[in-house]
């Protein structure tokens, strides 16, 4: 069965070098920018085992591995948004799978000048038009940004 959306196999997609969203490989995922940028930077940790759905069923090692990778991101996110916008406040590391039924992990760059209401809570509660109007969908003016990730990532050192 060939799947015509990536969007519909994402980690298949990255293993087969098809998911435009990736920045680089790491030791036990995909590191790829978000598909929406209302916060600029917003990227994910894709496993790299199709049909892995909670860390729980990595072997220890992996699941280490990826809680590593989910860090390395993290920081590669912090340091190229934090100099793209010195507004940058934190980043925010989270792994919910409540709607992608696919180990993943969600690095989230918070910034001052969020709304007064939503700075401090989750970033599910911004409102839907965030998520879905073009405007915040990725596009060829996140290039800079996702370059400055992506060097991060080449710069971060990896854990052995």
């Amino acid at each position: 069965m060939v799947i015509s959306n990536w969007k519909n196999d994402r980690t298949g997609s990255a293993l087969r070098g098809g998911n435009p969203t990736v920045m680089r490989r790491l030791s036990a995922g995909f590191a790829a920018i978000g598909d929406v940028q209302f916060l600029p930077g917003y990227s994910v940790l894709l496993v790299d085992e199709p049909g892995v759905e909670r860390l729980s069923e990595l072997p220890r090692t992996r699941r280490l591995a990826f809680l590593s990778d989910m860090d390395r991101l993290g920081e590669a996110v912090e340091r190229a948004c934090r100099r793209a916008d010195p507004a940058l406040r934190r980043v925010n590391l989270e792994i919910l799978g409540n709607t992608d039924g696919f180990l993943h992990a969600h690095v989230w760059p918070r910034y001052e000048w969020e709304p007064d209401d939503l700075v401090r809570m989750p970033v599910w509660l911004y409102p839907q038009d965030r998520w879905s109007d073009g405007r915040f969908a990725l596009g060829p003016r996140h290039e800079a940004l996702r370059a400055a990730i992506g060097e991060e990532l080449d710069g971060a050192p990896t854990v052995s």
